[in-house]
């Protein structure tokens, strides 16, 4: 069994700061892409950032340089850094990651894409 489980949602001020974490926990093989989405009321969920096990990195126009993305490969983690926060970027923030499971088989057998619950984010104008 494999989970995600997000931290670090909150309310902040518009112009403000939070970084998200997330860890991948459980019975993992590896771990490919690694990302972060969110969805706001009435909206369609949609890429925030994400991160390749090599690092490359990927942005949604709409960030134009607030936020960083960044991974720990030794702790299954990821991170996302929001600055200059703006109220439009309210939303439940979802941590994302292409797992292959371990079956104790000393191979992965194919991925899986793994959700986390979510984290509210609020930014106050």
């Amino acid at each position: 069994q494999v989970q995600l489980m997000e931290s670090g949602g909150g309310l902040v001020q518009a112009g403000g700061s939070l970084r998200l974490s997330c860890v991948a926990s459980g019975s993992i093989f590896s771990i490919n892409g690694m990302g972060w989405y969110r969805q706001a009321p009435g909206k369609q969920r949609e890429l925030v950032a994400g991160i390749t096990t090599g690092d490359v990195t990927k942005y949604g126009d709409f960030v134009k340089g607030r936020f960083t993305i960044s991974r720990d490969h030794a702790k299954n983690m990821v991170y996302l850094q929001m600055n200059s926060l703006k109220p439009e970027d309210t939303a439940v923030y979802y941590c994302n990651a292409d797992v292959a499971p371990d079956y104790g088989l000393g191979y992965a057998i194919r991925e899986y894409v793994y959700w986390g619950q979510g984290t509210q984010v609020t930014v106050s104008s």
